[in-house]
């Protein structure tokens, strides 16, 4: 199983979230076991390519 960071908040009665490295795919949940659930599901559709010229965030080592 593999880790991935997900940055997520509660605006009123529901959970919002995106994946880190994909800061463009943002979903929601009515509890947060149901955000991460979706947050899985997009993961999925953007790591197989199903989703063309997906965005994503890198570090760059700067001197």
């Amino acid at each position: 199983m593999t880790m991935r960071k997900y940055v997520y908040w509660q605006d009123e009665n529901m959970w919002l979230g995106y994946l880190e490295e994909y800061p463009d795919y943002m979903t929601q949940g009515e509890t947060l076991e149901d955000l991460q659930e979706h947050l899985r599901d997009i993961y999925q559709e953007v790591s197989s390519g199903t989703i063309p010229s997906v965005r994503r965030v890198g570090e760059l080592a700067v001197a």
